[in-house]
């Protein structure tokens, strides 16, 4: 079933060939909070980073977010080295943020309302650890913040959340075609994110509290 998706999804729209050239580091050098007046740094890590950029983006006082891999045993990982499953990363992404206007707190809700907390193995169609979930901290607060609303989650279920809480590690920008992916390649993404089943598997676990039209 899957596969049929991935072909049709290429038979309708295209194939364009992606770049090999890996990763470059992010703007901020590392996943260390951004200290630019009140621009804050958050980094989450919810499955394919393509479906993690439109909650956020959606977001006032949000200023960017950026697709990326973070928590890996190397350097400048491509996208093919971190899909591979062998360098330790994740596909997160790092959000930027006008603290004076979105709480910390707001933006977890967020992240929990567009992840399965509930599954060890990935998320959705999407399995291995390079696709799990984290929240990674920048600072104490946010460590603090991020256990406290894992707590509350966990009362909403009978089943463990599966959600990790790391410290932050050194995150690296993916490749051009990866960024905005929802906006530049409308079409895939829909059909991608459609066959993945993420919009029912949130559905399933979260209600009336899952989101829309991402």
């Amino acid at each position: 079933m899957w596969a049929l998706v991935w072909v049709l999804m290429w038979g309708v729209v295209g194939f364009t060939q992606p770049s090999l050239q890996g990763a470059v580091p992010a703007s901020s050098g590392s996943a260390a909070a951004v200290a630019d007046g009140e621009i804050s740094t958050a980094i989450f890590a919810g499955g394919c980073f393509w479906c993690m950029e439109p909650p956020f983006d959606k977001i006032s006082g949000v200023v960017s977010t950026t697709s990326g891999y973070t928590g890996g045993t190397i350097e400048n990982p491509s996208y093919e080295e971190v899909s591979a499953g062998g360098t330790g990363h994740v596909e997160a992404v790092e959000v930027r943020y006008d603290a004076a206007k979105v709480s910390y707190e707001s933006l977890l809700t967020t992240f929990w309302h567009n992840v399965d907390p509930l599954d060890s193995q990935g998320q959705f169609c999407d399995k291995g650890s390079q696709y799990r979930s984290v929240i990674f901290y920048e600072n104490p607060e946010q460590q603090q913040l991020a256990e406290a609303a894992k707590e509350q989650v966990a009362e909403k279920f009978e089943q463990p959340i599966a959600t990790e809480i790391l410290p932050a590690a050194p995150f690296y920008s993916a490749e051009d075609y990866h960024q905005n992916y929802y906006q530049t390649h409308s079409v895939r993404y829909k059909v991608y994110r459609f066959g993945c089943g993420r919009d029912q598997r949130l559905a399933d676990v979260w209600g009336a509290e899952a989101p829309t039209h991402n």
